[in-house]
């Protein structure tokens, strides 16, 4: 990490590059929470902003993707997301500048808000499961080429490139591998084959805060169109939201009373991400769910 002296002069060319001001740091925080990045919030003599940083200039493509993903969901106009500022390099490194929220207590209807906003954002549909730019999911690359049969592109697009990658790096091995292609081949007899929806893409409880009026707002998305299942099933991963939140997005778009059912199936990506991002302790939800399908 730079010396203090070099920091403020990094983050003073980010942010003249960015706006076209000369401004003067007053207050910098690193912020804790990223598991790839540094995140820093500053206070100028203009104004507060955030900004994400990583010390290689490759990770542009990564901070530009999520500008791109975190402009298409405000256009949609459903939930809150952080104003994106600009996307650069400077100095060798890559950074993402955004609109700073302080950290605010949420509303009473917090959570009814982010289920009637999420099933808004899901209504957004296309044809065709993929997005029209490749992304990233944490620091993987995430391929969003355009398919028309969502089963197929869970399959391809989805579990099938986490899963060569955890095989590439040992982290599972041949016998596995010939599990997950059985499982292949059962789901389009487990999975409904519906519309894309619009996803945030990488919905967890990490991934929502308090906007600047207390409502829900979204970050660090991974969007793509695929199975609006898939993200209300990976909200349930990590202990889950509060009900209310389940309730309000039921009420406003019902889902099949089987999906709990589907649940398991759909979070074998985002096991398989964080099995490639931050080891073997994953592998065990991994094949519980081989287990009782397979």
């Amino acid at each position: 990490m730079f010396s203090t002296g070099e920091q403020n002069q990094f983050f003073e060319s980010v942010l003249f590059e960015a706006t076209g001001w000369e401004h003067q740091i007053e207050d910098m925080h690193f912020l804790h929470g990223g598991c790839i990045n540094n995140a820093v919030r500053l206070q100028t003599n203009h104004d507060k902003y955030f900004i994400k940083f990583n010390e290689s200039a490759s990770a542009y493509e990564m901070f530009e993707a999520e500008a791109r993903g975190l402009q298409l969901l405000a256009d949609t106009k459903t939930l809150t997301v952080p104003r994106v500022i600009h996307a650069g390099k400077q100095q060798g490194r890559a950074y993402l500048l955004l609109e700073f929220f302080e950290p605010t207590i949420r509303q009473a209807d917090y959570w009814e808000q982010l289920g009637h906003g999420l099933a808004n954002l899901h209504r957004h549909r296309q044809q065709q499961f993929g997005l029209e730019f490749n992304n990233y999911i944490g620091s993987l690359p995430q391929s969003n080429e355009w398919m028309s049969d969502g089963i197929a592109f869970f399959i391809e697009k989805r579990l099938r490139v986490q899963a060569g990658l955890a095989y590439y790096n040992h982290l599972i091995d041949s016998s596995l591998l010939r599990q997950l292609e059985k499982l292949y081949q059962k789901l389009p007899d487990l999975i409904p084959n519906t519309s894309a929806s619009l996803l945030h893409g990488d919905l967890w409880g990490g991934n929502i805060i308090a906007g600047h009026q207390g409502e829900p707002c979204l970050i660090d998305p991974a969007v793509y169109f695929g199975f609006r299942e898939a993200e209300i099933a990976y909200t349930q991963l990590f202990g889950g939201f509060e009900q209310r939140f389940y309730d309000a997005y039921c009420e406003a778009m019902p889902l099949d009373r089987n999906f709990r059912e589907r649940v398991p199936l759909y979070n074998l990506y985002p096991l398989l991400v964080h099995l490639n991002l931050f080891g073997e302790s994953y592998l065990s939800g991994i094949e519980q769910t081989l287990h009782r399908f397979v």
